[in-house]
């Protein structure tokens, strides 16, 4: 099935000839059978071994596997097969469902929950998962020594206690009605094993999730076998999977059409319209962004003219169908207008060059030199010469500093050595509601040591009107406060979304069953089979 919106207007060949990225494009077309590797497929182009699901991810493997600190695209992929929370989302519809938690949290009063764990669970050692386990799964992420990035999501948690073996209780400090989905950021790990070493358990987690990770290695990509022991909701369907990790879109492509692999994540979209007359391509609208971030503490970004005017100067309209064949929708808002928080900003930011020219000059910032750090991400690449070209129109003369989102991160975000910065992001892999998708932007390390808005009276606002929002029982009150901390942060623009783009996926029918594309980075193969 084909579900995809071909940009009209300017055409992307001329746009990739001006971009410098054709004479690339060609480059890498004429190695596609090196870097596709040989073809693994079985009779009628089925994808080969039917006990082995075999995938391509868009992403390098960066950082280790514990979940209390792993965020990158290939870990948080991994740990969804590998590691359970209690309360787990569904990967396509973003619903709740239970994982560990043999039933819903019981609520005993409006701060006390109990969550009795799935009989018979138990780790991929043969231990059993115990309310011990869940205890320090917990305490581990809300001790600030252990800097997890996902404390940032539990701030009504005051404490979790063990009642018995197989029941924990949880403590707020205030009554949250998000209780049960926010379950799902934290993911339960052996404590014996974690305790006796860390360091190891990072580069190959133990989880009681339907799959175990056998392999992990950045050049032959990651290798799982089925849990036998498994008992929950969604046991694996196949003996084996296999990722390969092809940062090249168009090695993507080919390990696809040759029969390697029977899913990609992130097909290129100049291939998708020929992909799908050989295979399953669905284009799926996600909140994953391309974002503009500022140094707020380095002039004359400090001044909310400059930020707003670099976005007033940019034709997304254009970048969209041009860049990405349509396949984004402008931002009207910090969320996508499908998600179900959505609220219109107030601050639109509508293509307006006269303005943006305007807004440099009542802030003395003509004649401004500006550097845009970028990520080498395939999309990202396509994009920014447009913006370099929208911005060079009104003055701002601009370079481009393309590289490997790692290195830019540590080397110059971390540092505090850019200005401005063009990246991708997707929290929404964690969760799906406004406060846990807002807190990953604006609360913490983002604000405090990337964007340094956390200073500024409204940064400041913003966290009052989350913290106030998580406190509010009444859902009409709680989204009203959402909505006002939207308009700040884009009127602020300190950090904001230029748009939110589709998610291509591209898969073999013939050879997988029930495969579902994702809304999110990266591909699910839960309760997915071989044909």
């Amino acid at each position: 099935m084909t579900e995809l919106q071909t940009g009209r207007g300017v055409n992307r060949r001329d746009f990739l000839r001006y971009s410098g990225l054709l004479g690339a494009a060609a480059t890498i077309a004429a190695g596609l059978s090196a870097c596709g590797g040989p073809s693994s497929t079985g009779s009628g182009g089925s994808g080969g071994d039917r006990d082995t699901i075999t995938a391509a991810l868009a992403y390098a493997l960066s950082g280790g596997f514990d979940p209390m600190t792993a965020s990158s695209a290939v870990a948080v992929a991994a740990n969804l097969h590998v590691l359970e929370p209690l309360v787990d989302l569904d990967p396509v519809t973003r619903q709740p469902y239970n994982a560990l938690a043999k039933a819903a949290p019981e609520r005993i009063d409006d701060t006390t929950y109990r969550v009795a764990l799935r009989d018979g669970a138990t780790f991929h050692d043969g231990s059993p998962v115990t309310a011990d386990d869940v205890v320090f799964s917990f305490e581990r992420i809300l001790d600030p020594g252990n800097a997890s990035l996902f404390a940032q999501f539990l701030p009504f948690l005051d404490g979790v206690r063990k009642v018995d073996a197989g029941t924990v209780e949880f403590k707020l400090k205030y009554a949250f009605a998000l209780f049960s989905e926010r379950l799902a950021v934290v993911r339960i790990v052996p404590k014996k094993l974690v305790q006796a070493g860390q360091r190891k358990f990072d580069a190959q987690p133990v989880g009681s999730g339907p799959y175990r990770l056998t392999a992990a290695n950045a050049g032959t990509g990651l290798t799982f076998a089925k849990f036998d022991a498994y008992n929950g909701p969604r046991p694996a369907k196949t003996a084996k999977m296999t990722w390969l990790l092809l940062t090249d879109p168009s090695a993507r492509v080919t390990a696809l059409q040759s029969g390697r692999v029977q899913a990609i994540e992130a097909v290129p979209y100049l291939n998708a319209d020929q992909l799908s007359k050989t295979a399953e391509v669905r284009s799926v609208q996600s909140f994953g962004l391309l974002f503009l971030m500022f140094n707020c503490r380095m002039k004359p970004f400090d001044d909310v003219r400059v930020r707003q005017a670099l976005h007033y100067a940019i034709d997304t309209d254009k970048l969209i169908k041009t860049a990405l064949l349509g396949n984004a929708t402008a931002a009207t808002s910090f969320l996508p207008a499908d998600h179900p928080g959505y609220s219109k900003a107030a601050t639109a930011y509508g293509y307006d060059p006269e303005k943006a020219k305007a807004l440099l000059r009542e802030a003395g910032a003509g004649g401004l030199k500006v550097e845009l750090i970028t990520t080498d991400t395939d999309f990202v690449k396509d994009c920014v010469p447009l913006i370099k070209q929208n911005w060079d129109a009104v003055g701002v003369q601009t370079t481009l500093n393309v590289g490997q989102s790692g290195g830019q991160y540590a080397n110059r975000v971390d540092t505090g050595r850019y200005q401005v910065m063009a990246a991708p992001g997707d929290p929404s892999v964690f969760g799906n509601d406004v406060d846990l998708l807002m807190r990953w932007f604006y609360v913490g390390t983002w604000p405090e040591k990337r964007h340094y808005s956390s200073g500024t009276e409204e940064g400041k606002k913003v966290v009052r009107l989350l913290d106030q929002a998580a406190r509010e029982t009444d859902e009409g009150a709680r989204r009203k406060l959402w909505a006002e901390a939207i308009d700040v942060v884009a009127e602020q623009a300190a950090l904001y979304p230029v748009f939110h783009r589709k998610l291509v996926t591209g898969w073999n029918g013939k050879a997988l069953s029930g495969f579902r594309p994702v809304p999110t980075t990266g591909l699910s193969f839960q309760n997915v089979g071989r044909a």
